[in-house]
């Protein structure tokens, strides 16, 4: 008999955030969250999403011995901004057994039908600009910074609770032995047409960050508007995710491009920080994990291509040919084996095409379901 627990402490909080360790404890492509981090973004008045949406966290147990954990996300935001009535899920881990997801998923379904949500999509966590997606296909390999992993047996669990397919994620890699040129053979010449209309391609400030990561805000939140369940980010989450991100930031993968001196577009490349994470066992930094993080950083030898995009009136001009040309130069240089280009709607015909023209090819493809309440 499967009873459901919704969290509540630290004790119950440790637990949903320390399940996934043991249902993947002989997964060598299994990556552990950074305890620290996760328990952050979960605890109110830790993580700004908090400050205008809530995440209601459960536990799935038989008898004593816990089988999985899901979290109900009411994403105020996202539905002003979209005006819809949708909610979430997200953080879903369970064992092979549809009796314990369709319990994880009825505990969703009844809280969020209290909040009048007609339709629920996910997984997410908890939104569309953090990890999201659940992998269905390239369970070969670790997954890449900030891009979830899962079991291949997730996808029947999800649908044997009546989820359908809402859309499909691509990520590409990006070898650099095979890597088409021809953006660097052309780089040169990209850039001197742009600087004749004073478009500026350049790499971040880094002893001005906080005044430049104001500037990506505005810009990330124009350019991405269009995307399916974009949701613009508050100060105080982009502030966050910025401070994060700067303490692995190597300022020749992050690119802005101004127009007269005003940002226009940015690109945003991180080290695999997985890469040295899947040693962090149980994602603890302490006694030894955060000398694994130092050290091993060294060591990385894969980016992710986070965020390419500029807003609109500047697209079609070059700009984005010019940001590929130039990570994929400095990656050369540093010795970098390849990357991964992620996520990438699979409508998204402009960014498909031109990462294919590179030679990028699908290598992972994750899906976001949805079910009507």
């Amino acid at each position: 008999m499967i009873s459901i627990k919704e969290v509540s402490g630290k004790s119950d909080l440790a637990k949903f955030i320390d399940f996934p360790h043991e249902l993947y404890k002989n997964d060598s492509n299994y990556v552990p969250e950074l305890f620290i981090a996760q328990r952050d973004l979960l605890s109110p008045g830790k993580h700004p999403f908090h400050q205008h949406s809530v995440i209601k966290k459960f536990l799935a147990f038989d008898g004593k011995v816990l089988k999985g954990r899901i979290a109900a996300i009411l994403n105020n935001n996202h539905n002003n901004f979209n005006k819809t009535h949708e909610g979430f899920f997200g953080f879903f881990d369970a064992v092979n057994e549809n009796e314990v997801a369709i319990a994880l998923f009825q505990a969703v379904t009844s809280w969020l039908s209290t909040q009048k949500v007609d339709k629920i999509i996910g997984p997410v966590n908890p939104t569309t600009n953090d990890p999201c997606g659940l992998l269905v296909d390239g369970f070969d390999s670790p997954p890449m910074a900030m891009m979830p992993y899962n079991k291949p047996y997730y996808s029947s669990l999800i649908e044997n609770a009546g989820y359908k397919k809402e859309t499909d994620l691509l990520a590409y890699y990006l070898d650099s032995k095979t890597t088409d040129e021809r953006p660097v053979r052309l780089h040169k010449a990209l850039e001197q047409r742009l600087k004749q209309k004073n478009i500026v391609i350049r790499r971040i400030n880094m002893k001005d960050f906080a005044n430049e990561t104001a500037k990506l805000k505005d810009v990330y939140n124009k350019a991405w508007d269009k995307n399916l369940g974009f949701v613009p980010m508050t100060d105080a989450e982009f502030k966050y995710l910025a401070k994060d991100l700067k303490m692995i930031l190597d300022p020749d993968f992050c690119l802005v491009a101004e127009h007269n001196g005003q940002l226009i577009g940015f690109a945003l490349a991180i080290p695999d920080i997985n890469q040295v994470l899947k040693k962090i066992k149980k994602g603890r930094l302490l006694p030894t994990g955060i000398f694994k993080l130092l050290f091993g950083r060294k060591k990385i030898n894969q980016l992710r291509i986070l965020a390419l995009g500029v807003i609109e009136g500047y697209k079609k001009m070059g700009i984005e040919a010019c940001f590929y040309a130039s990570i994929i130069e400095k990656a050369g240089e540093k010795n970098i084996a390849g990357g991964e280009a992620s996520w990438i709607l699979e409508d998204n015909f402009l960014m498909n095409k031109g990462i294919q023209s590179m030679a990028g090819r699908v290598y992972k493809t994750y899906r976001l379901y949805e079910k009507p309440v």
